[in-house]
């Protein structure tokens, strides 16, 4: 993600950093750190990109927390999934 510092963050750059919220499922807190910015500035953009998107309509709220609690499971094992292969790399390089 770039950033134009003469006028603010780039439009782009603002979506992208609500998409990890909001598609990825990540913690506010944590894309604002990644980012550079306050949380609030994170969740602004959050906001303003749920107000553009469309939303499944058919969704009640409980179900819509329901997937998120499902999205975060999921990106969590793909971690757990991705950390061996990391150390496995990560032990064949450093003993070389």
């Amino acid at each position: 993600m770039t950033q134009n510092k003469s006028r603010g963050f780039t439009p782009e750059f603002r979506e992208a950093a609500a998409r990890e919220v909001v598609e990825k499922s990540r913690p506010v807190v944590d894309v604002a750190h990644d980012c550079g910015v306050t949380p609030q500035s994170v969740r602004n953009w959050v906001k303003a990109y749920r107000a553009v998107r469309v939303e499944p309509a058919d969704l009640t709220s409980d179900e819509r927390k329901r997937l998120q609690e499902l999205e975060k499971e999921n990106r969590k094992l793909r971690e757990q999934m991705e950390f061996p292969g990391k150390a496995t790399a990560f032990f064949a390089a450093k003993y070389q």
